[in-house]
């Protein structure tokens, strides 16, 4: 079932077409596709998803504690490249699912790479929780590709 679409859930590995906060208020509204993590998804009450997604990069942090780096056995296991990578906690999108910008990872490989570790998944929640409490976490929703303060 690898790679079908699926309810999103946190930990979940989407390829997603996302869009830097600062690109969004520059005026850009398409992104990069990239590996993202599913942060949060709730339901609205029309019965559809929103999801929360933090971005993977190669790009280090500033500043650790705005990031969780990957591990090595994890980025094998979900068939990333590998360089050293990180998912950045203050910086996410937000998007009705599945939305226009998932997109397929490869020839015949869908859209998803895998979970990560149920531990990693809670760090990164817990990362992004505290940068929002420090008004840190930037959103940019992508059903409209402006930013917002969500």
């Amino acid at each position: 079932m690898k790679g079908m679409l699926q309810e999103p859930t946190p930990g979940l590995v989407i390829r997603y077409a996302y869009l830097w906060r600062d690109d969004a208020v520059r005026g850009l509204e398409e992104g990069k596709d990239r590996p993202c993590a599913v942060v949060l998804a709730v339901k609205t009450e029309a019965g559809r998803s929103r999801v929360y997604i933090a971005p993977i990069t190669h790009s280090p942090p500033n500043d650790p504690k705005y990031a969780i780096e990957v591990p090595p056995e994890t980025k094998r296991r979900l068939g990333l490249d590998q360089q050293r990578s990180w998912v950045k906690t203050d910086d996410l999108n937000v998007f009705t699912w599945p939305g226009p910008d998932v997109r397929p990872i490869g020839r015949g490989r869908g859209f998803i790479y895998g979970f990560l570790p149920k531990n990693m998944t809670e760090d990164i929640i817990a990362n992004v929780r505290e940068r929002a409490r420090e008004g840190q976490a930037r959103v940019v929703n992508r059903d409209d590709a402006m930013p917002s303060e969500d």
